[in-house]
């Protein structure tokens, strides 16, 4: 699943301008099937304005990866996303440290 994971880091969140992956907005990918692949990940903010968008590019690009037929993307905000869950990539990126 590294390879999905990577693909993911081309989403982009068009507020942070950061990939989602090291914004920490991807909780688990998992293969669920052959050719299957299931995401659970969480927004900013359960009101995020671009969330649909996000929602449909994780998606796009996914589906788009040699051998996956099908992606189930799973919403949650449970846990809440915090600050706290952005890599030190992501912080480096928002000169955070």
């Amino acid at each position: 699943m590294d390879t999905v994971r990577e693909a993911l880091r081309s989403v982009v969140d068009p507020e942070l301008h950061l990939n989602i992956v090291d914004l920490g907005l991807i909780y688990s990918i998992k293969e669920s099937a052959p050719g299957k692949v299931h995401i659970t990940m969480t927004l900013t903010t359960p009101g995020c304005p671009v969330g649909s968008a996000i929602l449909q590019a994780v998606e796009r690009v996914v589906e788009q990866l040699p051998g996956i037929e099908e992606v189930d993307v799973e919403l949650t905000f449970e846990p809440r996303w915090t600050p706290e869950f952005i890599t030190d990539e992501g912080r480096r990126f928002l000169n955070m440290l």
